[in-house]
C-alpha cells in the first residue's frame, strides 16, 4: 500500500472519530429533550454510531494486519537477499541526495 493511501486512510479514520465524538456529545446534550421524533432520531443516530465505530475498528485491525505482513515480507527479503537490500538502499539514498542537492 502506498504512503499516500496510508495517510489518506489515517486521515479518514481520524475524521470519522471526530464526527462520532461530536455526535455522541450531541446525543448527550439532547438527552433531556422530549418528543417522539427526537427520541427516534437519537436512537437511529446511536445505532449508526455504534456501527461506524465497529467499522472503524475493523479498518484499523485490517490496516495493522497488512502493515505487519508488509513488515514481515520486507524482513524476510532483507534476510534472504542482504546485498541486494544494501544496494537498493544505497541507490535510493543516492537518488534522494541528487534530488535534495538540486533544490
Amino acid at each position: 500500500m502506498s504512503n499516500n493511501a496510508d495517510v489518506s486512510r489515517d486521515k479518514l479514520v481520524s475524521d470519522f472519530k471526530v464526527v462520532i465524538s461530536d455526535a455522541e456529545e450531541l446525543l448527550k446534550l439532547t438527552a433531556g429533550q422530549a418528543g417522539d421524533k427526537l427520541s427516534e432520531v437519537r436512537s437511529r443516530l446511536s445505532d449508526r454510531m455504534a456501527t461506524a465505530k465497529d467499522r472503524i475498528s475493523d479498518m484499523e485491525a485490517v490496516a495493522m494486519e497488512q502493515a505487519k505482513k508488509v513488515a514481515h515480507a520486507t524482513d524476510d527479503y532483507v534476510h534472504k537477499n542482504p546485498w541486494q537490500a544494501v544496494g537498493i538502499a544505497a541507490g535510493v539514498a543516492f537518488l534522494l541526495g541528487l534530488l535534495s542537492g538540486r533544490r
